[in-house]
Parts: structure tokens; C-alpha cells; sequence
């Protein structure tokens, strides 16, 4: 560490002492003087690695196992699971992804945990990651799932504008112009980049801009000795950050659907998928045997009657007991199936009532339909779950 001057300020009772080091030493300062960056390093790269194990892309990945380890969607945070804001600061869609944020979080963080202090520094992170992610739920919420340590950077980056604005004067003067000309161009190329390229979450980045630049002066102290407090006061930022996170959670617009009728429309379409399969196993073995064994039209029926008739009504009353909102991505093929296992009950029960009656064409009509795959309904069944989970 480098060495140290007594520097005493008026009205002050004791020496404060100040480090001598500049901010560009501070920046490359080492590992164990900035252990929260590099603990959060760490955690985003076990999350990606499991995340890795769990079937997700490496260079790229659809939004089924982000949207299963925590990222921010509308129909699945506003459906009782808040803690997406938070954990949605952890998941990335690629190794690209994680690598641009960790090379940024990297550079700022280190420089910031050391100017603000460990503690400070994790509240600006989080809380300019949570209200990134707030206003992107806000802006885009119903429409795709988010996720990222971007909002949380671009937070770290607008307390490090602050912080070296209000020790503009006590910072020597082409290293404040490199470190604050930097911080800016980062910004305003990465905020650029968020306009022309889609998939960007510019309003996470934005919000997290904000945010991080009012909880710097809402927690500001001075880290040069006798340095007011700046031209924003503590208490003024403070109300201004909790206005702004009471008027957007005010405006969060509603779901399209909640993510747990999705979820259990979905389930019920792969359950129902096994079990026509089995059903319709089950009638081709009952009808190959009743021969061998010799069944009369009355026991033929029984057993139709118990097996299929039955096992489609159940599945009919399933189908129905899932039946989300019209607006859930799986509710058409949901529809389709039910109509589906509707029909074919029916069509058993005509089955059975042929064999009863003994008549024959009544038998052969209903056998004939049996035979008809439900092509269109489970089609449109796989094709709206394989879709289900939004882009």
C-alpha cells in the first residue's frame, strides 16, 4: 500500500488520514483490497456454469433456463416472485454476454468498492440492479425475459461520474479527465449500442444509470478530507429515489397472463400427451385379445368402458381444471386437446354402446373413428408448448 499523510480538518478533533495513492492505482488495486467485485465475479460465473449444466447455450440460449434460474418477466415476477429483480442481476444468455459484463464489472467495481467502501459499494450494486430491473418490467415487461449484471454496472458507473464530479477540484486534473472522460464514453456508446441492436435491455441500463447516480449522493461521504457533499443532498436524493421507485412500481403494467397458469396448462398438455398414448395402447390390447380370450360383446364393453371411456373423461376433466387465461401462450392447443379428449370419450362411448346393442355397423363406425390420429390437436399441442416460453 502506498504511504500515507495526516491531513486535519477544520473543526475536527483528530487527523484523518487520507491515501496517497491516485485513482488510476486504485483502479488496478489488488484482488484483496476489493473482494466484493471479485465475490461478485465469481457468483455470476458458478450461475452461468450450472446454467451451462443445466442445458442452457454457450454463445447463446433460449429463454427456458434463464426464465428457470431467475430472469425478469413480467408474467413470472408479477406473479408473486419479486425476487426475480435480484436474481435476474446473475443470469446471462451467453458466454459473450457474461464476458462483456465482467470485463466492465471488473474495471468500475474495483475502483468504486475502493472509493465508496465494501458496504456502500454492494448497495449501489443492488440497488442499481433492482431498479434497472424495475423499469425494464415497466417497459418491456410482458414482452421478454431479461436478465443480466448490466443494470448494475451501469449503476457502479453513474455513482463513479458523481464521485468524480464532486472532487473534480481535489483530483489531480488529467487523471480526473481520463477516468471521467472514459466513464462517459462507456456510457454513452453502450447506451448507443442499446438503441441500434435488438435484445438490448436499454431500460435496465438506463434506470440502473439513475438509480446508482442518486444512491451515490444519497450515501455520499466525502474521500477527500474537508469536501462538501456536493450540489444534490443526501436527503433530497434519497426522496427522489424512493418517488421514482414508487411511481414505476405504480405503472408496472398487468401481466398478460400469470406464469403459474402457463406453467400448469403446460404440464397438463405433456400429462395428457402420455396419457392418450397409453389409453389408446391399452384399447388396441383389449380388442388384439378378446379373441384369445374368448369375451362376450357385454365384457368387451366393460372393459372398453373402464379403461377408455374412462380414461379419456379423466383426462378431459384435467384439461379443463388447467385452463389458464385466454391469453396464455398454450391456451389454443390447451383448447384443442380438451375438444380432442371430448371426442374421443364420445367415441367410446359409442363403441360400447355398439357392442351392447350387438349391432355391427354401429361397432364398425366407431372403430373406424378410433383409428384417427389426433394429428392436428397434438401438433398444435407441441408446437404452442415448444413456443410457450416468450423470446
Amino acid at each position: 500500500m502506498s504511504p500515507t499523510r495526516p491531513v486535519f480538518n477544520r473543526g475536527m478533533k483528530s487527523a484523518s488520514y487520507v491515501p496517497r495513492e491516485s485513482l488510476t492505482e486504485q483502479l488496478h488495486s489488488s484482488m484483496a483490497r476489493t473482494p466484493l467485485t471479485h465475490a461478485i465475479l465469481l457468483v455470476n460465473l458458478l450461475v452461468f456454469l450450472a446454467m451451462l449444466s443445466q442445458g442452457a447455450g454457450l454463445w447463446h440460449t433460449s429463454t427456458v433456463v434463464p426464465l428457470a434460474w431467475g430472469a425478469n418477466f413480467g408474467p413470472a415476477t408479477q406473479d408473486g416472485q419479486w425476487w426475480r429483480l435480484f436474481t435476474a442481476l446473475f443470469v446471462h444468455f451467453g458466454l459473450l454476454h457474461l464476458g462483456m459484463n465482467m470485463w466492465a464489472l471488473r474495471d468500475v467495481g474495483r475502483l468504486v468498492e475502493r472509493l465508496a467502501g465494501p458496504w456502500r459499494f454492494v448497495a449501489l450494486y443492488v440497488g442499481s440492479g433492482l431498479l434497472g430491473n424495475l423499469l425494464s418490467l415497466v417497459v418491456q415487461g410482458n414482452k421478454a425475459v431479461s436478465g443480466g449484471a448490466s443494470g448494475a454496472i451501469f449503476g457502479l458507473y453513474g455513482a463513479l461520474l458523481v464521485l468524480l464530479w464532486s472532487e473534480r477540484r481535489r483530483v489531480d486534473r488529467a487523471e480526473f479527465r481520463w477516468l471521467f472522460g472514459w466513464a462517459s464514453v462507456f456510457i454513452v456508446l453502450m447506451l448507443g449500442l442499446g438503441w441500434v441492436i435488438p435484445g438490448i435491455d436499454n431500460a435496465a441500463h438506463g434506470g440502473g444509470l439513475v438509480a446508482g447516480a442518486l444512491l451515490a449522493h444519497a450515501m455520499a461521504r466525502p474521500w477527500t478530507v474537508g469536501r462538501p457533499l456536493g450540489w444534490l443532498g443526501p436527503g433530497l436524493a434519497g426522496c427522489v429515489l424512493l418517488l421514482g421507485a414508487g411511481w414505476l412500481t405504480a405503472h408496472i403494467p398487468p401481466p398478460r397472463y400469470l406464469m403459474s397458469e402457463e406453467t400448469k396448462a403446460q404440464d397438463a398438455i405433456k400429462e395428457f400427451a402420455q396419457a392418450d398414448q397409453r389409453i389408446r395402447f391399452q384399447r388396441d390390447e383389449i380388442l388384439a385379445r378378446a379373441p384369445r380370450q374368448r369375451l362376450t360383446f357385454d365384457q368387451l364393453a366393460g372393459r372398453i368402458d373402464s379403461t377408455v371411456t374412462s380414461g379419456y373423461e379423466r383426462s378431459f376433466e384435467q384439461l379443463m381444471a388447467a385452463t389458464p387465461d385466454s391469453n396464455a401462450p398454450s391456451a389454443a392447443a390447451l383448447g384443442a386437446l380438451q375438444l380432442y379428449a371430448q371426442q374421443q370419450a364420445q367415441t367410446s362411448r359409442e363403441l360400447v354402446q355398439g357392442l351392447r346393442a350387438h349391432d355391427p355397423e354401429k361397432i364398425q363406425a366407431a372403430l373406424r373413428k378410433t383409428q384417427r390420429r389426433p394429428t392436428l390437436a397434438l401438433a398444435v399441442a407441441s408446437a404452442a408448448v415448444a413456443a410457450s416460453a416468450p423470446r
